[in-house]
């Protein structure tokens, strides 16, 4: 149950940077972990690929100093889906912080 709470806010903190300019796993994973989360390969991945399958998140591959990157942007479903979460948080820090 916790684990899929983290996701929740995982990929809430993803589709924000990623609505803000490509992401990739690499990037995400440093900084979930500045956050406090500890994140390893095997969890970021498989949540960008479920992300992007899902339609809001949507990756293209570049090459960068010879390795094969893939870059992630967020879609417009994923940005609309951002901008419903981020009312959701507003609503939910204010009750349970307080005005």
């Amino acid at each position: 149950m916790m684990r899929r709470v983290l996701l929740g806010f995982m990929g809430i903190h993803i589709l924000h940077h990623a609505s803000r300019g490509e992401v990739t796993g690499t990037f995400m994973m440093e900084e979930l972990e500045r956050h406090g989360y500890r994140v390893s390969p095997g969890t970021i991945y498989p949540l960008l690929h479920k992300m992007e399958e899902m339609g809001l998140l949507k990756s293209r591959t570049e090459v960068r100093n010879g390795r094969r990157m893939r870059l992630y942007r967020a879609t417009p479903k994923g940005e609309e889906l951002l901008t419903e979460a981020k009312k959701k948080v507003r609503e939910l820090c204010s009750e349970v912080l307080g005005d």
